[in-house]
């Protein structure tokens, strides 16, 4: 045991080195003064490090803490190896400038303390960026090169962000004093950021015609790790491919039963076009809307017990998103309370321009990312006693988005959707994760260009076309992390097929050994679940 213990708490120390602004490592120490360092030679200091600490645990006797370990290490390995801070300019979890400018404004400092922790990370942001600049510059050198289109994107966002000093992201986190955030911000900040800029207007780029990673030196194996990593699983790009258009085949069937009986018509394509056109399906006030949140995720609690034994120690938070964040946030979001459980997680329903967001999305994302999604899942396993603290914290998209995914088709089960129309917007998030099979592999395994996804999103997804572009370019800057959603919720439901044939099948018993061991990589949880389908 304590070799096992041993070998997990050293990779929640890589982790945490690997990426402080985790959301998932809140609370855990080291994570709110610093941020990681991009540079070559220290991230081959980390990803040799991974290596060994996989290597480790092949030995170890404790299967689930043995799995975890020896996936989260090759993750980090993964991510790594796959350099993609060489050429990602905006994502807010991959590029420099997204952890920045988007990551850092999300802290809130508690204390001073904490205070002081923030202002520590604050003072790094200048090598930071002077070694991420250098970073792609290296990238470059290689072949590596960024998409062009994300250079400019990034070039005129920090354009903006220097022109309006008194609008800085980085001063909106609370304060008690603002003195030396503001001497930080003028004298060594804002000239980093002007010295960045001009790294990115020496980098040549590719075309929007050649946006994946099949264009870049060793891309198609990049991709392929990227995908197994995600998604924990071996499927190849070309089975996620086939796989993502005949979901989307069987979606149009749902669409024409479900859609039928609101709008008249059993055309998927104008059930479709009606929910992306019409202004009477939309909220009138972000009141109104932020209520609605309440009230669902208030019905989802009250019928968890039937289906759930494990329970959160706190019941989830429905808040509205800070107004400093709210335009430029998702439509929602869950954010986790810390991870020694002092305060609840917290579900943020943005209810800026409501008047502009389709009310029937409200219901499945509540479902998605409280309860019984993520607000359960996380909330549980930041409960879990007597295992190591990585088995609360590892991040494997396809369990956790998995699940959120499933809670949106487990919460139809459950009565919990008010009307047609709200099944019709489980619909749409189906679109949406279906889709992205077919266009993630699409750019980075068989060569898509930019306007072919964008098309092939306008078609077949109620994306409004704002999203579109920028669920594109996200596609494009985080290869592979698309996949995980749909492929964790295929093989939940896969598993659950397989065990409720069995005489003495406990669908309640089934959710929760689906939470009661922390996020898992599918591989394990598929041994887990024949094991307790074994012993039932």
């Amino acid at each position: 045991m304590d070799a096992v213990r041993g070998a997990a708490d050293e990779l929640v120390e890589l982790l945490v080195e690997e990426n402080p602004l985790n959301e998932l490592l809140q609370g855990l120490p080291g994570t709110s003064d610093r941020l990681n360092d991009p540079a070559e030679d220290a991230e081959a200091d980390l990803r040799e490090r991974a290596l060994r600490i996989a290597a480790t645990a092949r030995d170890l006797d404790d299967d689930l803490t043995r799995a975890v370990v020896i996936a989260e290490a090759e993750g980090v390995a993964t991510r790594i190896g796959s350099r993609l801070v060489e050429h990602t300019m905006h994502d807010s979890v991959v590029s420099p400038l997204g952890k920045v400018l988007e990551m850092i404004p999300q802290q809130r400092p508690d204390g001073p303390a904490q205070e002081q922790e923030f202002l520590r990370m604050l003072a790094a942001v200048p090598e930071f960026l002077a070694r991420s600049a250098e970073r792609h510059r290296a990238g470059a050198r290689a072949g590596r090169l960024p998409v062009a289109r994300r250079v400019r994107t990034a070039i005129e966002h920090l354009d903006a962000h220097l022109a309006a000093p008194h609008d800085d992201p980085l001063r909106r986190p609370p304060l008690s004093s603002d003195e030396e955030r503001d001497r930080l911000l003028a004298e060594e900040i804002r000239p980093a950021f002007a010295a960045y800029r001009e790294v990115l207007r020496e980098l040549p780029g590719r075309p929007d015609g050649r946006p994946g990673l099949c264009f870049l030196p060793d891309g198609e194996q990049t991709y392929a790790s990227l995908a197994r990593m995600h998604t924990t699983t071996d499927r190849t790009p070309e089975d996620l491919h086939r796989t993502g258009l005949d979901l989307l085949a069987e979606l149009d069937e749902e669409y024409a039963a479900i859609g039928s009986r609101v709008f008249a018509t059993s055309s998927a394509a104008e059930i479709r076009e009606r929910m992306r056109t019409d202004p009477d399906l939309r909220w009138s006030s972000g009141d109104e809307l932020l209520a609605a949140a309440r009230a669902v995720v208030s019905r989802a609690e009250r019928a968890a017990p039937e289906w759930f034994g494990l329970m959160p120690a706190h019941p989830c938070r429905v808040e509205p998103f800070p107004a400093d964040q709210a335009p430029d946030a998702v439509g929602a979001a869950y954010l986790p309370g810390p991870i020694d459980g002092s305060r609840p997680g917290t579900y943020f329903a943005n209810t800026h321009a409501a008047e502009q967001r389709p009310r029937f999305l409200a219901e499945a994302l509540a479902f998605h990312e409280a309860v019984p999604g993520h607000h359960f899942q996380i909330s549980i396993a930041q409960q879990l006693t007597d295992v190591p603290t990585i088995r609360k914290v590892a991040g494997f998209n396809a369990h956790i988005e998995g699940w959120g995914l499933y809670s949106e088709r487990l919460a139809d089960e459950m009565g919990l959707y008010s009307d047609d129309l709200s099944r019709l917007g489980m619909l749409a998030m189906d679109s949406t994760r279906a889709a992205r099979l077919v266009v993630d592999t699409g750019l980075h395994a068989f060569g898509w260009t930019r306007e072919r996804v964008v098309e092939f999103l306008r078609a077949r997804t109620l994306l409004p076309e704002v999203e579109v572009q920028s669920e594109t370019d996200r596609y494009i800057e985080a290869p592979g992390q698309a996949l995980s959603y749909m492929v964790g919720r295929l093989e939940i439901q896969r598993l659950r097929e397989q065990v409720e044939r069995h005489p003495a099948f406990d669908l309640q018993g089934f959710h929760d050994l689906l939470l009661a061991h922390g996020p898992l990589p599918m591989s394990a949880l598929a041994e887990l679940v024949a094991s307790w389908s074994k012993r039932a």
